[in-house]
């Protein structure tokens, strides 16, 4: 495996960053197509943190945090670090003082398979993380992997510089060269949410505004009285 650090990868603008945060992940995903999540091994370690941010990628060895150390150089403020390994490993390679130095660097937060650790530290802080595990398990920096180079999390292909979206219901990647279409379309369901949200309020049922009865008469459900059932 060749090891580099890249460091001047191109980087989604942020202002549209700024943009995409506005909205959920569920929103987005669904207005982009049902693509992007990185499924649910990862976990928020806080409630309510939303951010979206630049990649900066790692690819690190099992028990090994040395490229995180190199990858925090390369951060600039928008961006969202975004860590795995070549084997999966759950040991405990990011901490309070990592998040300390992020923080100053401007870093929105953290994306990463593998373990944290100092978490009641990390949520005072008020650094969002999105991690595989909470875990003690402390590392090593002695084996050298790569900073900014395309990466796999969940079965999803991260680059440096793509969009990062991450809230309470998961870990979003939208490509960078697709993120204006994505902020439109997330504008637009937005809007029709808001519009179902009025109906459903005023007791408009879903079945009627998404036209769902004839799809039930389609796939044979009946209906019929509790005497008759």
């Amino acid at each position: 495996m060749r090891t580099v650090v890249v460091t001047d990868p191109p980087r989604t603008p942020l202002d549209q960053l700024d943009a995409l945060a506005t909205f959920g992940v569920a929103t987005v995903h669904e207005a982009i197509g049902r693509t992007g999540l990185v499924g649910t091994g990862l976990r928020p370690i806080q409630d309510g943190a939303r951010i979206a941010g630049a990649a900066v990628t790692v690819l690190s060895w099992p028990g090994d945090n040395l490229m995180i150390h190199a990858a925090v150089e390369q951060c600039r403020p928008g961006d969202v670090l975004v860590v795995t390994t070549v084997s999966p490993s759950l040991d405990g390679s990011f901490g309070e003082l990592f998040a300390t130095a992020l923080r100053h660097r401007g870093v929105r937060g953290l994306v990463t398979t593998g373990g944290v650790r100092d978490v009641a530290e990390l949520r005072e802080l008020g650094f969002p993380v999105w991690a595989g595990a909470q875990n003690a398990q402390g590392t090593v920096k002695a084996t050298a992997g790569s900073v900014n180079i395309p990466i796999l999390v969940g079965g999803v292909v991260v680059h440096p510089g793509d969009a990062i979206v991450a809230d309470d219901d998961g870990v979003l990647c939208i490509p960078r060269e697709t993120v204006e279409g994505a902020i439109a379309a997330s504008e637009a369901r937005t809007l029709k949410e808001a519009e179902s949200r009025l109906a459903y309020q005023n007791g408009e049922l879903s079945l009627d505004r998404n036209n769902l009865r004839g799809v039930l008469a389609d796939l044979g459900v009946e209906y019929v009285k509790a005497s008759n059932a």
